[in-house]
């Protein structure tokens, strides 16, 4: 489990990173910049506990997955961006889009957040059934 749970930390870093180098290419910023920040490796890795929800979700409609990952993803980035308030005084990210809710979380992220949750599936099963096999 610490495992899968490192593997999403990279992983969320990784596309984290290239989410912000294309949001800077869009901005006209050819240089690609990018930045994560290190709390979000721990935030990412949280997604090991997605694994049960997959298993029990799987022969859902994809559409039906997708909104409860959405879902899932938004609580868990409000939840953790407030815990983080609370911990260290600020949150690393600060959303100020009209559709952001308390700087924590952007709606118009959703799609985003339903992509990601149905790739989560295929490295999920990836990870069982190719590199942590039994």
């Amino acid at each position: 489990m610490i495992a899968r749970a490192a593997v999403y930390g990279i992983l969320g870093l990784t596309a984290e990173i290239l989410w912000t180098g294309l949001g800077s290419l869009m901005a006209g910023d050819p240089s690609l910049r990018s930045h994560t920040y290190l709390w979000m490796f721990p935030i990412y890795s949280l997604a090991v506990f997605l694994e049960p929800i997959h298993d029990r979700i799987r022969n859902h409609f994809w559409f039906f997955r997708g909104l409860t990952y959405m879902s899932l993803f938004f609580a868990g980035e409000y939840i953790t961006g407030l815990l983080l308030k609370l911990l260290i005084g600020l949150c690393p990210w600060h959303y100020s889009s009209p559709l952001a809710v308390n700087g924590l979380i952007r709606l118009d992220y959703g799609p985003a957040w339903f992509a990601a949750g149905l790739i989560f599936e295929k490295v999920h099963d990836f990870l069982i059934l190719r590199i942590f096999s039994k």
